[in-house]
């Protein structure tokens, strides 16, 4: 039997027991990198070349103090009623209050359930297949529900505060420094991880399209935002191997055989305190474990890419559709970035506003109000990019 095997049977609060020491070692690792701090920006209008420096190296970097408290409330309460409003279970057309659920109204459904403390991912072909071996699942607590809630889709459609943080300069700003001035977007998600129900993801790297291009680099596959809206823990974040971006294609099965079980020895946590921001290199090998802990982690996920690594791809959808990712079509993906700078400046004024350069000169046909919302926003997602 391996470690793997004795730690899918054992309760959540045994494995939150036997995780105790593999945390604290990892915490320890992610500390001692030093890749965090807030984001600073030159005379130049660019981002420090020693953070984007440090996140070369590493593969991911840690924004402090980017959400303030009152942006902070305003995204958990959007959060709290998308997620008061869900079906009540998967095959269910109304909510916990028996009124008609949020998602049938939207071009793709914006939930994704899973068995409590489960892997839905490890082991099997969903996802194109990225994540090859199964996660270790303890056994929920007998009273915890049939179905979580791990996954919202189109954060930007779904919550007006995840619009706005969308445009938020700072980031942007991040965004042009590792992707160049024409980056364009990926897709919006929420994890949604909740105490003793969290499903785990199991180890796996993003990307599917560019690893034997004879020009990849360690930036092919772009990168994410990671917004943590509570404070991210060992028990119930992602973990990385940092520096695996440069790797190439990762043997995720023989690192799980070396290591003996799902607990790789160098890996870190990414932990930080609510309102922080991981950017996060979509090659790294990253994964995290089920939530037995008593914690709750949501994270807004926002994903980007270099433009020369989209334009004119073609690939499979989650439907296994093939489509192509003309101009047209990154164009219409991108009106959103300018939709979430102009929502963001009529509610953040004093803020400066981010230039982004491909729609510069486009501003008023991208302004923020209820005719866009219906117009560009609404099912803006069924143009997301999966590369």
């Amino acid at each position: 039997m391996t470690d793997s095997d004795t730690l899918s049977q054992m309760s959540a609060e045994e494995h939150a027991k036997t995780m105790a020491d593999y945390i604290k070692a990892g915490e320890a690792r992610a500390y001692a990198l030093g890749n965090r701090g807030p984001i600073r920006i030159g005379p130049d209008g660019k981002l420090h070349h020693d953070i984007l420096d440090a996140y070369q190296e590493h593969g991911f970097y840690v924004f402090e103090n980017v959400v303030g408290s009152e942006e902070l409330a305003e995204l958990r309460a959007d959060v709290e009623d998308v997620l008061q409003r869900a079906p009540v279970s998967p095959e269910s057309d109304v909510d916990a209050l028996g009124r008609p659920a949020l998602g049938p109204e939207f071009g793709r459904y914006p939930y994704r359930f899973a068995k409590p403390l489960s892997d839905p991912l490890g082991g099997t072909t969903k996802n194109k297949g990225r994540h090859p071996v199964k996660m270790s699942n303890p056994t929920p607590s007998k009273d915890a529900p049939s179905w979580t809630i791990e996954l919202l889709h189109g954060n930007l459609h779904l919550m007006d505060s995840c619009l706005r943080l969308y445009g938020h300069p700072g980031l942007l700003a991040v965004a042009e420094a590792i992707n160049g001035p024409d980056f364009v977007p990926y897709n919006e998600v929420a994890f949604i991880k909740e105490p003793g129900l969290g499903p785990s993801v199991a180890w796996h790297q993003d990307g599917t399209t560019h690893w034997d291009a004879p020009d990849w680099d360690e930036n092919a596959h772009g990168f994410n935002f990671m917004t943590q809206l509570y404070p991210s823990t060992p028990a119930n974040c992602v973990w990385l191997l940092p520096g695996s971006h440069r790797a190439g294609k990762v043997d995720i099965r023989k690192l799980v055989e070396e290591s003996g079980s799902d607990r790789f020895k160098d890996a870190v946590p990414l932990v930080c305190k609510a309102g922080d921001v991981f950017a996060v290199n979509r090659q790294l090998v990253h994964g995290s474990f089920a939530n037995s802990s008593p914690d709750r982690r949501v994270t807004i996920n926002a994903g980007f890419f270099p433009r020369k690594r989209v334009l004119d791809v073609t690939t499979s959808q989650l439907d296994e559709r093939m489509e192509t990712y003309d101009a047209e079509r990154i164009h219409a993906r991108s009106r959103i970035i300018a939709l979430g700078i102009d929502a963001r400046q009529q509610r953040f004024p004093d803020e400066p506003r981010f230039c982004y350069q491909p729609l510069a000169g486009e501003e008023m046909e991208n302004r923020w109000n209820e005719e866009n919302r219906e117009k560009i926003l609404k099912n803006y997602n069924l143009n997301d990019i999966y590369i």
